[in-house]
Parts: C-alpha cells; sequence; structure tokens
C-alpha cells in the first residue's frame, strides 16, 4: 500500500532491482555447482582412468612366479637342469681338476697364470695328464726346467686361442693360436679334431673363455 505514494519512477527502479535480485539468487546456486561439479572432476581425472586400468589388468601376484600355460608339457624326468653360470677363471678349474695336474704345473713354470687369469677370453685346448704322460720319456721333465721356459710357452700357448669359442661354433679351418700358429680344426660328424688330437670334453665354461679337454699335447709347426 506504502508503494502507491511513491512516485512512478522510484516504483519501475524497485521492482527493476527486485529482477536483478531474484536473477542473482537464482544464478548463483547454478553457477557454484557447476563450478563444484568442474572442479571435482577435474581433480579425479586422472585417478579414474589409472583405476580403470587397474582394475582391467592383472598383476602377478607378489612372490609367485609366473605359470606355465595351461596345457603346456612337463620337463622331461631325469632332464639335464639349465647350465648354471661359471664362477671360476681357467687357471682355478684346471687346477681344481685331477685330470690336469701336469698342465697346472706346467702353467706355473711357463709363468703363464697371471695371463690364463686375465680378463681374455680364451679358448683352451687342454691336454690331460695322460696326454703329457704320452709324451717321449723325461720329456716333460725337461720341458718344466728353468732354462727351457720359453720352449714351454711356446708350446702351452699353441694350445690357447683368442676369444671364446664353444664347441658349436668350430667349424673346420684354420685357427690362429695365441703362439702365432695355427691349429687345424675338423668337426666331422659331430667329432672335433685339433690337430690332430681328439676333443675328449667340450665346453667347460669359465669366468674368462672355456675349456675343451684333448687327448694330446700339440706341438707347433716348427718343432719344440
Amino acid at each position: 500500500m506504502k508503494n502507491q505514494n511513491l512516485p512512478s519512477w522510484m516504483k519501475q527502479l524497485t521492482g527493476f532491482a527486485g529482477i536483478i535480485g531474484a536473477s542473482a539468487l537464482i544464478g548463483f546456486p547454478a553457477w557454484a555447482h557447476i563450478t563444484s561439479s568442474t572442479n571435482v572432476a577435474n581433480a579425479t581425472q586422472t585417478p579414474q582412468v589409472a583405476g580403470n586400468v587397474k582394475t582391467t589388468a592383472s598383476p602377478t601376484p607378489t612372490g609367485v612366479s609366473q605359470a606355465a600355460p595351461t596345457g603346456a608339457s612337463p620337463a622331461p624326468t631325469g632332464a639335464s637342469p639349465a647350465p648354471t653360470a661359471a664362477t671360476k677363471d681357467i687357471v682355478a678349474i684346471a687346477s681344481g681338476d685331477a685330470q690336469f695336474k701336469t698342465l697346472t704345473k706346467a702353467l706355473g713354470a711357463a709363468g703363464l697364470v697371471t695371463t690364463l687369469q686375465g680378463k681374455g677370453p680364451f679358448t683352451v685346448f687342454a691336454p690331460t695328464d695322460a696326454a703329457f704322460a704320452a709324451l717321449p720319456k723325461a720329456t716333460v721333465d725337461d720341458l718344466l726346467k728353468p732354462a727351457n721356459k720359453a720352449k714351454l710357452t711356446k708350446i702351452l700357448t699353441y694350445h690357447v686361442v683368442p676369444g671364446s669359442v664353444v664347441s658349436t661354433s668350430l667349424k673346420s679351418g684354420d685357427v690362429k693360436s695365441v703362439e702365432g700358429s695355427s691349429l687345424k680344426v675338423a668337426v666331422n660328424a659331430g667329432k672335433v679334431t685339433v690337430s690332430g688330437a681328439n676333443v675328449v670334453k667340450a665346453d667347460i665354461k669359465a669366468t674368462n673363455g672355456v675349456i675343451h679337454v684333448i687327448d694330446k699335447v700339440l706341438m707347433p709347426p716348427d718343432g719344440m
């Protein structure tokens, strides 16, 4: 009733202010809701994606090895275990094997122990004690004398090839030895000979190379 006494321009102003106020009251909650929703969505977007990935993946339980595929054939009974990594160098292997007593003594007399303990890698065609015993009588004793060190070194280094060559990589042909002369390798029907000596045991792995056991002492082409 009081408004009826107000001038017409004040009535219009009051009505206009009321419209603005009502619009603001109606619009503010909507704006606040949209802003709040937008911020939450942005804040949780990455975790939601990550969560989706995790729910679709199938992680292996901690401490459990991956199983073989269903229906895979089990390993045959009595199968050889997987080869283990070498833990000893060439000299350590030779000195710890009873069939290499003479070879070990010869390496010491020739001053080659430190060399064959080195990084290498080397491939050694190692004669057994029986192979050394097959030499003419007193030959080994003479070779082990300090006066014959150079000759002994020449013979022993003729048994060594640079690099680590396993039996599956051996092919027929000439292979240069550390001594400088070539060894004649022959591979035939699974058997390997080196300058006439038979490889009786192959692929003894060392940390710095590989040893192949032979049944004969090799002599350089120019003799002893």
